[in-house]
């Protein structure tokens, strides 16, 4: 399995989903702007999502792949399917009594998730409204990220890469030849939601059956296996229930802020998960079954020098991701969604939040880059210690930071928390002997920040020179914009070529021209 052909595999896959992602939150702004419409759709949105994240993404597949992928290489390929099937037959049952509980519940926990819509009848009845819409995408969704989790263990990325763009065209869809004929365009995006998981899962479905991995679907069974995977989600599932929590306070603390609060938040973060989907879900996602078969074979030399490798990527697309958001947020949010029902107000609104949250965007992806190394190991307790304490930095910041700040004081303190995240991780990681930084990752750290420095000195000066020009007029805050990102990436690829941060044969090696591992330099 060579870790840079799978991340360019996975990233390239997850920048076509973020273009048609673009697309939609393009779309869903114009349409719905910043107001009450569009936060009860995102809170509809983001209740089954929580918990997709805490049961089917996080402590699911921390625990999952690391058995399926050490079944694979000792016991085969027969052994690991037959377990799969008795995984997937246990969550089929589990997932839909939670969905069918959770439909019956909806009003009360609606109390608990959004307090601040209490005081609005109308926004309060609509978020339940649309929450009951999206909610079966839960079900599927986690059937998701069980197929997924198979074909990754497999080497096989690009199928469960694609599933999110499937989600986007979906909404794309709903909005466009759906909502003329419902009540409003949020109950066409709640309904989109709800046959995005549909379509994602068959395709899936499709995907393992052609690459021999299909499953059958046996009486349901706590089986010794099935058992040791809950045994280990377990603390995984508190680790991403204290990382929910944190997203999940946020929204209810936002609730209780002016309206449109939750909006701003939501536009901001999508701007965000570009560089962070693209970079840090492939770097995680191709690194957590690399380095379990590496463990699992005992070479631990490896594994240390695939989390390096992994820790140089990650940082070398992030580091001027983030100098960029910083100086050209404003550009950035205008020309996206500055449209229809989202004005200039809005904007600035949800540039300020934009600049918060880019802060942390290193930390977000160095994240996803660290945990493996637990995980793979099959730790899951330390990082959900570690995750608790971020999570109780970020309540107390929260708190401190929305009386001054605002919405913008959210985003700050979860960037704030992130950092802490990523420092507790990696010192975890060193006491253990499992992360050891070798010359070639410590001298690319530096090198790489330089040239992400340079790179915003000059977006700042191209921002000044073209600021007059551009104002007032969409054409040409595309045109800035495209001569920014372009001329960002020149000054940077310049200035990396010159500071020795990456070379292009290392490039090319990353987009799968080069199968020969780069030497150190």
């Amino acid at each position: 399995m060579n870790l840079s052909r799978s991340i360019a595999t996975v990233g390239s896959l997850t920048m076509v989903s973020r273009i048609f992602g673009f697309a939609r939150d393009i779309l869903i702004a114009s349409t719905l702007g910043a107001g009450l419409l569009s936060d009860a759709f995102f809170v509809a949105f983001k209740i089954p999502n929580f918990f997709r994240r805490l049961f089917a993404e996080g402590a699911f597949n921390a625990a999952f792949v690391p058995l399926f992928s050490g079944l694979m290489t000792t016991d085969g390929r027969d052994a690991a399917r037959a377990f799969a099937g008795q995984v997937l037959a246990v969550m089929l049952v589990t997932l839909f009594i939670f969905v069918t509980a959770m439909q019956i519940l909806m009003p009360w926990v609606m109390y608990g998730l959004a307090p601040g819509f209490v005081t609005s009848p109308e926004k309060f009845d609509l978020t339940v409204e649309l929450t009951r819409l999206t909610f079966p995408y839960l079900l599927f969704i986690s059937l998701v990220s069980l197929m997924g989790g198979i074909l990754n263990s497999a080497g096989r990325f690009a199928a469960a890469a694609a599933t999110p763009i499937l989600l986007n065209i979906t909404l794309i869809g709903a909005l466009l030849f759906v909502a003329p004929y419902l009540p409003t365009e949020g109950h066409a995006l709640a309904w989109g939601v709800a046959v995005a998981g549909m379509v994602q899962f068959a395709w899936l479905m499709v995907a393992s059956h052609r690459a021999g991995l299909s499953l059958r679907l046996p009486r349901p069974r706590l089986t010794p296996r099935v058992r040791q995977l809950l045994w280990l989600m377990l603390p995984g599932v508190i680790g991403a229930g204290v990382v929910q929590i944190n997203l999940l306070a946020d929204i209810v603390i936002a609730s209780l802020l002016p309206e449109g609060s939750i909006s701003f938040l939501y536009f901001a973060d999508r701007v965000t998960q570009l560089p962070l989907g693209v970079i840090g879900v492939a770097v995680g996602t191709a690194l957590l079954p690399l380095l379990s078969r590496h463990v699992a074979a005992g070479n631990e030399k490896a594994a240390a020098n695939s989390q390096n490798r992994a820790i140089e990527t990650a940082l070398l697309f992030t580091l001027p991701a983030a100098a960029a958001l910083l100086v050209i947020s404003p550009q950035i949010v205008t020309t996206l969604f500055e449209r229809g029902a989202f004005d200039a107000t809005t904007s600035a609104a949800t540039a300020a939040a934009l600049m918060a949250y880019s802060a942390g965007l290193p930390a977000y992806v160095l994240i996803k880059v660290l945990t493996p190394g637990y995980f793979a190991r099959k730790d899951t307790k330390t990082p959900v210690k570690i995750a608790v304490v971020s999570m109780v930095v970020n309540l107390a910041l929260n708190l401190i930071l929305m009386g001054p700040l605002l919405h913008v004081g959210l985003a700050l303190a979860t960037a704030i928390s992130a950092w802490l995240n990523v420092v507790l991780l990696a010192i975890g990681l060193r006491r253990r002997g499992y992360l050891a930084m070798d010359s070639r990752l410590t001298s690319r750290m530096s090198r790489v920040a330089i040239s992400a420095a340079v790179m915003a000195v000059a977006l700042w000066g191209i921002h000044q020179g073209l600021a007059e020009w551009s104002e007032g007029s969409n054409s040409a805050g595309i045109f800035e914009l495209a001569i920014l990102v372009m001329g960002g990436a020149l000054v940077f690829g310049v200035a990396a070529q010159i500071t020795g941060a990456a070379r292009f044969s290392e490039l090319r090696g990353l987009l799968g021209r080069n199968r020969t591992p780069p030497t150190a330099g």
